[in-house]
Order: C-alpha cells, then structure tokens, then sequence
C-alpha cells in the first residue's frame, strides 16, 4: 500500500521566490489498485508523481510504501530513486532505439546484474507474453508502432517486478482511437499483474475508464477524493462539476431541507426543485445547481409525476451519432439535454423535461458572474 501524508512540494524561481507546486497531498493507495491524479496543467499532479519517485525532494511530508519509509521530512529520510523499486513510465517512451524489443525490456534487469542470463531471458519472455510483445521480441524497436511502443515501456517498467507503478500522461502521444484501445490494454494489464499503480492524467475520460480512486487537484491541492462515479455525480464544488464532463449550472436559493436526508428544496430561475447535497445548508443559502445534459429526461408527451417537470422550448438540436444534443429554454434559462437520437421533436417546438432529484446537485455558493 501506498500512503502519501502532508506532501509539501516547492520549486525556486526567479528573484529567489517559491512557488509551493504541490500543497498538504494526502491519499492512500490500496494493494493493486490504480489511483489517478486527475487536473489541468499546472495543478501540481506531476510534481506529486514525481516526489513519490524521488525525482523530486519534497520541503516536507512522508512517503512509505508497504510499511517502508521512502522520504519524511521529519525522520529526515529520503531513499534515493533507484533504490524504491518503483516502475516509471513517461509521457515520452524514452525507447532505445538501437536496441531490439527484447534488449529495451531486459535493459533494467541488465544494470542491475543480478540475475543470470537465463532467468533475465526467462523473466523478460514473460513480459513481453503478458503485453502481447513475444513475437516482435528480436524487431528493432523503432520499428513498432505508437500502441507497442507504449507496451514496450510497460513491459520494461514492470520486468523489475516494482513495488509501485507510476504512469506520467503514458497515452497522451497516440492518437484518439488507438488511445481509447490502450486503456483497455492498460487496465486489463494492470488488473491481470494487480500492481499498486498512481497515473497522471489531465483527460477526465481516461481517468473515469482507469481508475479505482481519482484525486482531482487544482492549484497545488487534492480538491476531492472517490471513485470516477461519485466524482461524476457527486461534484463537491464547481470546479470538479465543470472539470469532469459537461453541466448545467443554474443559480438557485436553499428554501428547506427534504422530506428525506441529503435532499433540500431549492428556488431557482427554472422554478422549485428537490435536490441532493451531503453538505448541510441554512434557509435561505445562495447556491448552485449542477445537471449533467444527459440527466435532463425529454418527453414529447407529458411527464407521469410533478416532481422536477417543466415545459420548454427546442431552440437547437445537433445530432451526434450515437445521441442527439438539445439546447432546450426554460424561464429564460437554456439547458443542455442529451437523448437518444429516437428523440425526434423539432426546433422551435414545446418538449417536456424533468430532472432526478438524485442527479441534480446542489452546490454551495452562487455561479460567479
């Protein structure tokens, strides 16, 4: 297991000025699950990934892995980067390209020489088998295309058998299909060798795909912690609302609690709603409503219930493929609805919508001007 206390990373810029790039990281990793740093550029994921390899000496927290102290600030520990036993995988293969498949992935096993040719041929042919990679063994490897290549550099981060997996951005250079075809590969591989892994990303897609746990961080700092469904449907703030897919966002005032805990009557532009929030609110509160488009149910005919149902109008539609886009107005308010293409009502016509009060999140404070 991974855990991560008080991570306090800075860097020296000019003038002689810090800048704090990674503040009070705290998470824990369970045994063979895959946890994701998930932000924009700039929030501070790489820079923990890269403390949590010892590429980078954090000002202050502790790191251990299984029981292992690799770095604490206090204990003054700091193993150095060759001795975690940690796999890495950057955003750049960092192939060599002089060497063949098989030479790349028993190069690490090789610097260490610690093993006999035949168990380094042994444990390297079975590498190369669990990544699909056996056949091209003796192909030089600039003859392989973007999705071996990243193979390639799985099988040589995990041919030392480490304690941690860490995964930089590892899909971001491969194209939009083939990236899509990778994270299979990559969670199937992960999942078969059950290897404690951290990845970084910045695409929300491939975090919810991947992931056990997700951290979304901005500036510096972990903003939320759970599984890709209770970051998507249950945003803490804005931020992670608008930074993990598409919403709606409506400004609404707190009228009262619901007839059932974590929901709350709400007053917003469109009219009255129940809604859901863990957080506790008072009467009266300024707050801010999140839907997801494909959380807005549209019904030519009129809804069975009264529950969250309004009348709107089509303004636009745009077909997708697989679902239809609809810009719908409702008191004012324009709302993204998300159907199944079947849906057929016409720009400029009257459709009904309603909400689940379970999909309609409420959100401290007013939506900034």
């Amino acid at each position: 297991m991974l855990s991560v206390k008080s991570l306090s990373t800075e860097y020296r810029v000019a003038r002689g000025e810090s800048v704090r790039a990674a503040r009070d990281i705290e998470f824990e990793v369970e045994e063979g699950k895959l946890f994701t740093l998930l932000g924009p550029s700039g929030c501070g994921k790489t820079t923990t990934l890269r403390s949590i390899a010892g590429l980078e000496r954090p000002r202050s927290g502790e790191i251990t892995v299984n029981g292992r102290v690799v770095f604490s600030s206090s204990r003054r520990i700091s193993v150095a980067l060759n001795k975690r036993n940690f796999g890495m995988v950057f955003q750049s293969y960092a192939i060599w390209p002089h060497l063949s498949v098989f030479e790349n992935a028993a190069f690490p096993l090789r610097v260490r020489g610690k093993l006999a040719r035949k168990a380094i041929r042994d444990r390297v042919m079975n590498v190369l088998e669990t990544v699909a990679l056996a056949e091209l063994a003796e192909r030089e490897a600039t003859k392989l295309s973007g999705g071996q290549q990243q193979r390639l550099a799985l099988a040589r981060a995990i041919v030392m058998e480490p304690e941690l997996l860490l995964l930089d951005e590892p899909l971001s250079n491969l194209d939009a299909k083939l990236r899509e075809r990778m994270r299979f590969e990559l969670k199937r591989l992960q999942r078969e060798l059950k290897l404690t892994t951290v990845y970084v990303t910045h695409d929300q897609a491939e975090a919810l795909a991947l992931s056990h746990e997700i951290a979304v961080m901005k500036e510096g700092r972990i903003v939320q912690i759970g599984s890709p469904r209770t970051i998507y449907e249950r945003p803490r703030d804005r931020f992670v609302a608008e930074f993990i897919g598409s919403s709606n966002f409506i400004d609404a005032t707190i009228l009262g609690a619901g007839n059932r805990a974590g929901f709350w009557r709400v007053r917003a532009s469109i009219g009255e709603l129940i809604a859901f929030s863990e957080a506790p609110f008072q009467p009266g509160a300024q707050a801010t409503l999140s839907i997801r488009p494909e959380n807005v149910e549209l019904s030519e005919g009129e809804a069975g219930t009264s529950i969250n149902v309004f009348a709107g109008a089509v303004e636009s539609k745009v077909f997708q493929g697989d679902f239809t886009d609809f810009q719908i107005r409702v008191d004012g308010v324009a709302l993204l609805a998300r159907a199944h293409p079947s849906l057929r009502a016409p720009a400029g016509g009257t459709i009904h919508l309603r909400i689940d009060p379970e999909k309609c999140v409420v959100l401290a404070g007013a939506s900034p001007a």
